[in-house]
């Protein structure tokens, strides 16, 4: 297979309020050069400093996904970047004014639809590509976490979550290309369940959450007093 890398045509803009800070900010996706991968750039920060969106800068996984390079933080990453990735982005420079990426409706559909906006914009240089050739797992007992990644011809992913609350259940989703990311996956929403925000706030996160960004699962009894 032998597919060149892909930007935008031209930059555009959202702007929103932060999950967990609480903060507006304004994202812009950019064009960018081949090879040059993801970055995010601090415009609020003296120096403008770069945050490559690369496994190895992620610092924080609680309730969102924080990168860290060069003295700054980006916070809850996840919605823009999955967009990039289900859009099949391969270079873009993402400049943030503020320290943490937009919740918007609290799923990635904003973002596609921003990049689809923009368009996209074949390059000269060909796309790399990683080919498995044996199976790949990792594990997190204390978590219940366990992916396993098999070498095979064809794109798909499935994944199965169970948070335990009869409420919910068992949920399960797949996709066997990555170009039915947009259609199938890009709208799935954050959630919260009503007995985590006490601690949420506590922890002082979730200063932007409200029910336009985020479904609330009534796992318990509400009182009805006032």
């Amino acid at each position: 297979m032998s597919i060149n890398q892909v930007t935008i045509k031209e930059e555009i803009s959202v702007t929103g309020v932060g999950l967990h800070t609480g903060k507006p900010s304004t994202l812009t996706f950019k064009p960018a050069l081949d090879n040059s991968g993801y970055r995010f750039k601090r415009i609020d920060v003296s120096g403008s400093p770069e945050v490559v969106a690369d496994v190895d800068n992620v610092t924080d996984t609680a309730r969102g996904t924080t990168i860290s390079q060069n003295g700054v933080k980006v916070n809850t990453t996840e919605h823009a970047l999955a967009a990039l990735a289900g859009m099949e982005v391969d270079n873009i420079l993402i400049e943030l004014d503020g320290p943490e990426v937009p919740i918007m409706d609290g799923s990635s559909s904003e973002f596609v639809a921003a990049i689809a906006k923009a368009g996209l914009q074949e390059q000269k240089e060909k796309r790399f590509y990683y080919e498995l050739k044996e199976n790949l797992t990792y594990e997190e007992p204390a978590r219940n976490v366990e992916m396993l990644a098999v070498p095979s011809p064809d794109y798909r992913i499935t994944v199965m979550v169970d948070y335990n609350p009869p409420l919910l259940g068992t949920q399960h989703a797949q996709i066997h290309k990555l170009t039915e990311f947009k259609d199938e996956i890009s709208k799935c929403r954050t959630f919260v369940f009503l007995h985590e925000l006490e601690a949420l706030l506590k922890h002082d996160l979730i200063k932007g959450g409200d029910l336009n960004n985020a479904i609330v699962l009534v796992d318990r009894e509400v009182s009805q007093q006032s």
